[in-house]
């Protein structure tokens, strides 16, 4: 497997990325790992194995803050836009950036082009919860949405669930903010009547605290809900570390007993850290595209590799792209 990997994504751009790849080719065996960015750059700080390392210039690279519709007519030989090219020509499986969301999206829709009958692309995340995860989408690929383009966020989440969670039918929530129909404002109003007539295993409403104690297995919101969803989870994450690094340092007569206890405290602070999680899925979208967070360390790049390498293995376009067959033909 061959995985193309944007090095100048990261805020801390390329040195994460390289040391992520490390992380990555000890784990697994069986990839090669397609190194993508500023050729000066990468070679200054490399020290990968060459037989599973290819190292791919490109001359531009796309800021944080460029707009999407700018980028994709003006830097067609940055990063990102080659890494697309390379999944394009089929020379790699899957694509991993850390860079500008808009961009990857945008490159990703104009290089690859969207699965047939998908009206818009969505960006799904595992959240942490009681006992194993919850898939949460969109986090941050459409902020205005209409209730068709929800409800076929749920059926690829669905599908990418079935997956990800070995389930034959995973259920399905709307997150509002009451569990009652009538709750909400209009989007998510007609959205429920919408889930309610559809072959999901729609169980209704669920409220935010519910992504947490497993009460479904996939949660679907508009994008400007769960990016903000998304971002309060990391920064609770980073919170918490940090008090648990107070914690430990402060003087008491009980300083022992809580070092003696720093293994298990971190255990759980880890689970709720993005980093485990490394990034979003991009479904939708014809191929393989995982986007991680700017901030992301090289252990949370490695992790979206990972979600990189499992997406290839269980064949999730693949597998959306029959399922929105199959509904279009029922109906």
């Amino acid at each position: 497997m061959r995985i193309a990997l944007d090095a100048m994504g990261s805020d801390n751009a390329p040195r994460a990325e390289l040391e992520a790849v490390e992380l990555a080719l000890k784990e697994f065996p069986d990839i090669t790992m397609v190194v993508v960015g500023k050729q000066e750059i990468i070679e200054e700080t490399q020290n990968l194995p060459s037989e599973r390392v290819e190292l791919v210039p490109a001359p531009e690279v796309v800021g944080m803050h460029e707009a999407p519709n700018e980028v994709i007519k003006k830097k067609r030989n940055s990063s990102i836009a080659l890494c697309m090219e390379l999944h394009k020509q089929g020379k790699v499986d899957a694509v991993v950036s850390a860079g500008n969301t808009g961009a990857v999206m945008a490159f990703a829709l104009t290089t690859l082009g969207s699965i047939p009958g998908v009206h818009r692309p969505t960006l799904a995340v595992l959240f942490p919860r009681i006992k194993g995860s919850t898939l949460v989408l969109d986090v941050g690929a459409n902020v205005d949405t209409k209730p068709f383009q929800l409800l076929q966020f749920a059926m690829m989440g669905t599908t990418a669930a079935r997956f990800l969670f070995h389930k034959a039918n995973p259920s399905v929530g709307l997150l509002n903010i009451g569990q009652e129909e009538t709750k909400g404002n209009e989007l998510t109003i007609n959205t429920h009547q919408l889930f309610k007539q559809s072959d999901l295993k729609f169980v209704g409403n669920v409220e935010g605290n519910e992504i947490l104690t497993g009460k479904v297995d996939v949660v679907v919101c508009d994008g400007f809900v769960g990016n903000v969803l998304l971002k309060y989870g990391e920064g609770l994450a980073e919170i918490l570390r940090k008090l648990l690094a107070d914690y430990l340092e402060s003087e008491s007569k009980y300083r022992l007993r809580r070092w003696l206890s720093k293994p298990v405290l971190e255990e759980f602070i880890g689970r709720m850290d993005y980093q485990e999680h490394g990034g979003a899925l991009m479904l939708g979208i014809k191929g393989n595209i995982v986007v991680a967070h700017g901030r992301s360390t090289p252990q949370a790049l490695k992790n979206a590799i990972r979600t990189a390498y499992q997406a290839v293995k269980d064949q999730l376009s693949f597998h959306i792209a029959q399922a929105l067959t199959s509904e279009e033909t029922t109906q």
